[in-house]
């Protein structure tokens, strides 16, 4: 089944490209189903690329998948058209004042990592984004800062700054095999790692009701599931084409950034050479297992979303 979007949407003629099934609002209306309903916080400054890349995901699996996008009532995005942001975001206070439910969420990272959370112009409106969530979400995917910031809103786990950037690929290890959310995942796994900042295993292990799922050696936690808020927090990139990790190494080279040379990315970590993705499937997997999580226990009503 396909995922539902306006068919002027950037993402629309992508995922078509690709194969991916997409239908405009007018075709899934013909349609006898309701479909979940998964909306996407986008923080990232690059709006139209992240909301391919998470659309991607979310629309490879066989349910019918309605996708909106929401961003921030005030904050105003300098790295995408003002058209773009009109036509296709609705601010989160119009989506709060509506009263409408989601059956999934997702909360995009930002780069604003060096900032404490509450320096940053809309905590006092994400964090109200958190506890709307509570309400009104039946699970909601927190992603690098997004998955940071509430894990710390929630629990008061707090965040650590790195001596250097965690930048590369890096091997994570499966800690949860029966966990309904790495169904299919090899023991081992490779996923993009692009932070300043790190969340510590014993600080999460020492709240009760917080699992790691996926953990690394070299750059720690991964994907942590809280079973109480029905949320996941995961601080690394599944998300990302296999050419983003390029993008930010170039960029910060030609800016003269003291950057280092994505680990484990490039062939012989040459970035001559093109890089090879060696995590799209297991992309794929979590975020299908999330979406086969969700239509397994989200009501057929909406009003039955909340506790």
């Amino acid at each position: 089944m396909p995922i539902k979007m306006p068919a002027n949407l950037p993402a629309y003629d992508v995922l078509t490209r690709e194969g991916v099934m997409v239908m405009d609002p007018d075709q899934a209306a013909r349609q006898d189903i309701r479909p979940l309903r998964i909306g996407l916080i986008n923080l990232m400054p690059k709006k139209i690329q992240t909301e391919n890349q998470f659309a991607r995901l979310i629309g490879a699996t066989p349910l019918q998948i309605e996708f909106d996008l929401i961003r921030m009532s005030e904050h105003q995005t300098r790295n995408t058209a003002a058209e773009h942001m009109e036509s296709f975001y609705r601010p989160f206070d119009e989506v709060l004042a509506s009263g409408e439910k989601y059956d999934g969420l997702i909360i995009t990272g930002a780069p604003i990592e060096h900032l404490a959370f509450d320096e940053v112009t809309y905590w006092e409106e994400l964090q109200q984004v958190f506890d709307w969530t509570q309400t009104h979400v039946h699970s909601t995917f927190g992603v690098c800062w997004g998955g940071m910031a509430m894990i710390n809103h929630f629990h008061g786990v707090q965040k650590h700054l790195l001596p250097a950037k965690a930048f590369g690929c890096f091997r994570h290890l499966n800690m949860a095999p029966a966990s309904p959310y790495l169904r299919g995942f090899s023991d081992d796994c490779v996923i993009p790692v692009s932070r300043w900042t790190e969340m510590r295993r014993p600080e999460i292990e020492a709240v009760p009701g917080l699992r790691i799922l996926l953990d690394s050696p070299e750059v720690g936690p991964c994907l942590v599931e809280d079973s109480k808020h029905d949320a996941l927090y995961i601080f690394n990139h599944f998300e990302y084409d296999s050419d983003t990790l390029k993008q930010e190494y170039d960029r910060d080279a030609a800016e003269g950034r003291a950057i280092n040379v994505p680990c484990n990315y490039y062939p012989g970590d040459d970035p001559a050479r093109s890089p090879q993705n060696r995590w799209r499937s297991h992309a794929h997997l979590l975020y299908g297992n999330w979406i086969n999580q969700i239509y397994q226990t989200t009501p057929f009503e909406m009003h039955g979303i909340g506790r």
